[in-house]
């Protein structure tokens, strides 16, 4: 197995990605790995060797605006995510490939779904975002007006230098944190850096606002539904609760739901072997979609996505226009009548 790390030139921007290739003789099943926000592809370090060794192509990018990709001020919004995931799949050779998605990366997987189904052979939502309104506090604060100014007093280079002296201290003294206490912790930690807190900032505001989580993916879900789908759950998680899961299920009768009992909001850290082997078997034990974009269309109009005439629809809800009457003068786009004048300046004879 080789563990390689390329950086990619993408649209002026730089992505790395780490790549796992299987051993030789292996099949040519590909999987993403997509990590959560104010995270990067290091999340994924316990998983990335194990699965490679399971015979799968693995590949990890460090999203833009996180990790060592870079940060510009830019569109982080899950559409334009989704392309740039699109596109390092395709520069990579890979044109279909099983997409797991971890909190935002859920939300980048659906998305990328749902603007590029002849790329997507399954979808793994591993304490997904975009399945329901439900977040944590902790969250929806970043939508408050002085977050930003917060954020910066609470994470930056000394507040982390203090941090990591007390773990070090607290070490030396025999205690330890949990791997996914760590996890946590070095989320929070990558917003010492002013672009990527920026980045989080940005994300986390077209998302979230006070009463939680705006962006949904529930009612696209029907378009997934030939889409082989796990859904893995920490029963325990915090910041985006289980229930969005079961929820999630019951929309999609032929997914798979497994909720880790003691786990909390990083199941493939806190067990990266039952992690792999539970995806190994997904993978192998189903068949990838390849949908057409005919297959996307048969669905949507096998349902709301029907085109009906205007004439047919309820005059209760399309009312006819007002009659108009010969001394008023007539309306034009942009607001101006024949002769250039705006209509407020025009005079009716």
């Amino acid at each position: 197995m080789t563990l390689e790390t390329y950086i990619l030139t993408l649209h002026g921007q730089r992505i790395w990605l780490h790549e796992h290739l299987p051993p030789a003789g292996a099949g040519d099943e590909a999987i993403v790995l997509l990590h959560g926000i104010a995270g990067s592809a290091e999340t994924w370090a316990p998983v990335l060797e194990r699965c490679a060794a399971l015979g799968h192509r693995v590949l990890a990018p460090d999203l833009p605006g996180h990790g060592e990709s870079d940060a510009p001020r830019a569109d982080y919004g899950l559409g334009a995510t989704a392309s740039i995931v699109r596109d390092v799949l395709a520069v990579s050779g890979v044109r279909h490939a099983t997409v797991v998605g971890h909190s935002l990366g859920g939300g980048v997987a659906m998305q990328f779904a749902y603007q590029f189904p002849e790329m997507c052979d399954r979808l793994v939502l591993v304490g997904s975002a975009g399945l329901g309104p439900e977040v944590s506090p902790v969250l929806r604060a970043a939508a408050l007006p002085g977050a930003p100014a917060v954020l910066a007093l609470a994470v930056n280079r000394v507040t982390l230098a203090i941090a990591r002296a007390a773990a070090r201290l607290g070490r030396r003294l025999g205690g330890s944190l949990k791997p996914e206490t760590r996890e946590l912790a070095g989320h929070f930690g990558s917003l010492a850096d002013p672009a990527r807190r920026r980045a989080f900032l940005f994300i986390a505001r077209s998302l979230i606002d006070l009463r939680g989580q705006r962006a949904s993916a529930v009612e696209k879900l029907y378009l997934a539904e030939k889409v082989p789908t796990l859904l893995v759950w920490g029963a325990r998680d915090p910041l985006i609760p289980v229930a969005h899961g079961r929820r999630t299920a019951e929309l999609l009768p032929d997914s798979r739901l497994t909720v880790l009992e003691n786990v909390k909001h990083f199941p493939h850290v806190a067990d990266p072997d039952g992690f792999c082997a539970l995806l190994d078997e997904f993978v192998t034990g189903t068949e990838p979609a390849r949908l057409t974009l005919d297959d996307v269309v048969a669905r949507l109009t096998a349902g709301e996505g029907l085109r009906t005439p205007a004439e047919k629809l309820s005059s209760a809800h399309h009312p006819r226009p007002a009659e108009v009457s010969p001394h008023t003068a007539p309306f034009h786009p942009f607001g101006c009548s024949p002769d250039g004048l705006p209509q407020s300046q025009r005079r009716t004879r």
